[in-house]
C-alpha cells in the first residue's frame, strides 16, 4: 500500500466514522467499484490503526467530558459520572454480544453485496429524516434508552447502516436532547473500539509486522485529523437539525448502489 492510498483510506475512515453515512458501507462500495486492491487489501493491522485514530479523535474532542467522568468514577460514589458510565456499559452489551458470538455470520454481509448496502443506506436515510424533524427537548439518556440505543449500534454493524446516524437518530426519536444524544453516541463507541483492539492483540491476530510503517503513520494521521473535523462538525449539525442533508445523500447513494447492483 502506498502513502496516497493510506491517506485516502484514512480520510474516508475519519469522515465516515462520525458523519451519518456509514463508513463500512462506503468502504464496501469502494471495493465493489474500485476492486479489492485499494480497500480490501489493507491489512488487519492497518484497519485497527485507523479505528484507533478515530477513537483517539473522539477522546480529544470530548476530553473535558472524559476527564469529568474519570474524576467522578474515582470518587467511588453513586454520582452522575458513575451513572453515565453504567449507561455506556449497558449500551455496549448488544454489539459486544453480537461481535463475540456472531462474528462469522456478520462477516458474511461484507462480501460486496452492493444492493444490500444500498437498501441499508435507504434505511439510514429514513432514520435521519425523522430524527431531523424531532422536537428539541432537555431529556437525558435513561438506562432503558441506553439499551435501545445499544441495539441500534449493534444493528449498525451491518454495512450501510450508519453507526452515528442510527444511534443519534434513535436517541432523538426517544426524546433525548440532541446535544446529549450526539455526546452519548460518540462516547459509547470508544470502549468498543478499544476493546476490539485489545481482543486482536491478545488473540495474536496482529503479530505480523507492517512492511510499510510510513503508510501506517500517514493513514493514522489522516484518520485522526479528518476524525477531529468530522466529529466537531457533526455535533454542530445535530444541534442545528441538519441531518436531512445526510438523509438526502444516503437516499441518493443508496438508490445508485441498488441500480448499480442490477446493472453489473
Amino acid at each position: 500500500m502506498d502513502t496516497l492510498d493510506a491517506i485516502i483510506l484514512g480520510i474516508i475512515q475519519g469522515l465516515t466514522e462520525f458523519l451519518p453515512v456509514s463508513s463500512s458501507g462506503h468502504l464496501e462500495l469502494g471495493k465493489a467499484i474500485l476492486g479489492d486492491q485499494l480497500v480490501a487489501g489493507e491489512s488487519l493491522l492497518f484497519t485497527i490503526v485507523l479505528h484507533f485514530a478515530t477513537a483517539l479523535s473522539t477522546l480529544v474532542v470530548f476530553r473535558k467530558d472524559v476527564w469529568e467522568i474519570l474524576k467522578g468514577l474515582f470518587q467511588f460514589k453513586w454520582n452522575e459520572e458513575t451513572q453515565f458510565s453504567l449507561k455506556i456499559v449497558i449500551s455496549m452489551l448488544p454489539a459486544a454480544l453480537i461481535g463475540l458470538f456472531f462474528e462469522q455470520q456478520l462477516e458474511a454481509f461484507f462480501g460486496g453485496n452492493v444492493q444490500f448496502i444500498g437498501l441499508m443506506l435507504l434505511i439510514t436515510a429514513v432514520l435521519l429524516y425523522f430524527a431531523d424533524r424531532a422536537k428539541d427537548t432537555e431529556k437525558i439518556v435513561s438506562y432503558n434508552n441506553a439499551f435501545v440505543i445499544g441495539v441500534s449500534q449493534a444493528i449498525a454493524m451491518l454495512p450501510g447502516i450508519s453507526r452515528s446516524g442510527a444511534t443519534i437518530s434513535t436517541s432523538v426519536l426517544l426524546g433525548v436532547d440532541k446535544n446529549k444524544a450526539a455526546r452519548f453516541s460518540f462516547l459509547m463507541v470508544v470502549p468498543l473500539i478499544l476493546g476490539k483492539i485489545g481482543k486482536n492483540l491478545l488473540s495474536g491476530e496482529l503479530n505480523a509486522h507492517s512492511e510499510n510503517n510510513m503508510a501506517m503513520i500517514v493513514g493514522f494521521t489522516a484518520a485522526f485529523v479528518s476524525g477531529l473535523a468530522a466529529c466537531t462538525w457533526m455535533i454542530r449539525l445535530v444541534k442545528q437539525s441538519k441531518l436531512s442533508y445526510f438523509a438526502i445523500y444516503c437516499l441518493i447513494v443508496g438508490l445508485i448502489a441498488i441500480a448499480y447492483g442490477f446493472w453489473v
